[in-house]
């Protein structure tokens, strides 16, 4: 019989992790990439490289990016991070220029950890960087090492295998409200906001979505979304701890050969957002489709005009919710409860309306912003780091303004219309329109441009820009792009452009963006695809 100190839940990070070592032991946590790591192996690994990570003077409340891909590194430093109280920075491995340098100066980060493929990229920013002060760089076994770049005198490199000390571990005095991460908005309508989570918050996150899918201890989920994403974070690594199961994550999704992988490893359980769904919806039909062990997807979008089909074809069940970085499952459709083509109703931690521009609730049926507030306290969003307008302005009338278009219905089932906010969703990423606009503008043929989204043939959107040139200056499609690859992540890079003599505008001079989108891909749109060019990773 459980004492009541045994059903007390660890409410940080760290306590969290090792609370689920002295219960699963040697039982298999995590598979990376083809490696494994136990529960123990999970909880001793980041306690030596917290141990590490303190000896460099990190310490409670120091901010530290982190710029990994997928691996057992990856993680171990950010279970490193939570236990050292140092407050971690994700940070897209894509990003590069502008953007990286200025989410490293914003987040007031002293150190950055990251893979030897993106040291050039630090480097390059680093004289801009005056409050950096370690980079702690992971060379992968088995990859060439292409050296050290020079960094400024500020900036000492160091080995991140050098920092698994055997010592005793840091013990801050961290608490559950303390900040454990912020995690980056994709700055849709200005520069992207660092979005602040207390350790809490992300523990009620993994807590609640084992409860709302049902997992438990036999389960073997799968990712292979990135480790910068709340989704692969929260909702996978620790989701899966959390149900003391076991996680198979990878860097790649194959679609071909998703459903034979599940097969061989027993995968019982997968997240979905982007295209993913009907990437596996479009394979060829096979009668085996539903001789799998899946039983469970958790995510959204799934189209509607699929989703019954798509289970029935391979045999599962899917979870649709909706919500956000900021505040995360916020309406959900659970098994019994739930209605095809919604994104469920309110779930136990958020109340949701649906509000008109004077913030007044409207009809059911009545399309309108979609606003939440808690039902607990530290389960979302503290603060913006650093920009409290933004924060004031999101939290308004006492509701978290999400910058979303939905409508409910009279059972409280919440519809997403489209994105209020000026993004655009590719496969699973939030394009800033800002940000991507931000670069092209600085090309000296172009006098101004707008980005916008449009609709993909795999669901969601893709990135167009539509291009001002300066009078008497000439540029190529193909020399756009150039131009972009080496300033945007890949997945940022415009699929279509369209030349114009002049967008339309207010009275105010801001662009009306929805005339854009009305006119959509038009006859005289170049689409890159189409001409063969191809966007280097």
């Amino acid at each position: 019989m459980n004492s009541p100190s045994n059903l007390i839940k660890p409410r940080t990070i760290g306590a969290w992790i090792g609370h689920k070592a002295e219960a699963n032991g040697d039982r298999l946590a995590l598979t990376v990439e083809g490696r494994d790591k136990t529960y123990a192996g999970v909880h001793l690994d980041s306690d030596r490289l917290a141990a590490g990570l303190a000896s460099l003077g990190l310490g409670a409340g120091d901010r530290a990016c982190l710029m990994m891909q997928n691996s057992l590194e990856c993680i171990d430093a950010w279970f490193a991070m939570n236990k050292a109280g140092i407050v971690e920075v994700p940070i897209n491995q894509a990003y590069r220029g502008h953007l990286l340098e200025y989410l490293v100066s914003q987040s007031r980060s002293s150190a950055v950890v990251c893979d030897a493929d993106y040291l050039d990229r630090i480097a390059e920013a680093a004289t801009s960087l005056p409050g950096l002060e370690h980079v702690v760089v992971n060379r992968a076994v088995g990859t060439e090492d292409a050296g050290t770049p020079e960094f400024p005198g500020h900036i000492t490199v160091h080995e991140l295998a050098d920092l698994y000390l055997d010592i005793s571990a840091p013990e801050p005095d961290v608490d559950y409200r303390d900040t454990a991460v912020i995690l980056y908005t994709s700055g849709t309508t200005g520069p992207s906001k660092g979005v602040m989570l207390c350790h809490e918050a992300n523990l009620n996150l993994a807590r609640h979505t084992v409860d709302l899918v049902g997992y438990d201890r036999e389960d073997v989920l799968y990712t292979a979304f990135p480790l910068f994403h709340i989704n692969a974070k929260y909702t996978s690594v620790m989701c899966a701890m959390e149900a003391d199961a076991r996680l198979i994550m990878d860097r790649r999704f194959s679609a071909s050969r998703f459903w034979d992988r599940c097969r061989a490893e027993g995968i019982t359980a997968f997240n979905y957002q982007g295209g993913l769904i009907m990437m596996l919806w479009k394979q060829p039909e096979r009668p085996d489709d539903a001789d799998n062990p899946v039983r469970n997807g958790f995510g959204a979008p799934c189209p509607v005009e699929i989703w019954e089909r798509f289970e029935e074809r391979f045999g599962v069940h899917l979870s649709e919710v909706y919500g956000m970085t900021e505040v995360a499952i916020t309406t959900e459709n659970r098994r019994g409860m739930r209605k095809i083509g919604t994104a469920g109703r309110e779930s136990a931690l958020y109340h949701v309306q649906v509000v008109d521009t004077e913030d007044q609730p409207v009809p059911p049926g009545t399309a309108g912003e979609i606003v939440v507030r808690p039902k607990k306290p530290h389960i979302m969003i503290d603060n913006y780091f650093d920009m409290p307008d933004a924060t004031v302005k999101a939290f308004r009338n006492l509701w978290f303004h999400t910058g979303d278009r939905g409508r409910l219905d009279e059972d409280g089932y919440l519809t997403f219309i489209d994105r209020m906010k000026d993004c655009v969703r590719r496969r699973g990423e939030n394009i800033s329109s800002y940000e991507v606009e931000a670069v092209i503008n600085t090309c000296d043929a172009v006098l101004e441009s707008a980005v916008i989204g449009v609709p993909s043939e795999l669901g969601e959107e893709e990135v167009m820009a539509v291009v001002v040139l300066k009078p008497d200056h000439e540029l190529s499609e193909t020399e756009l792009l150039d131009f972009c690859v080496p300033r945007m992540a890949h997945f940022a890079v415009p699929r279509y452009v369209r030349w114009c003599g002049d967008l339309p505008k207010t009275p105010s001079e801001r662009v009306q963006k929805f005339k854009l989108r009305e006119d959509g891909i038009t006859a005289d749109t170049w689409d890159r695809d189409d001409a063969g060019y191809v966007v280097p990773r």
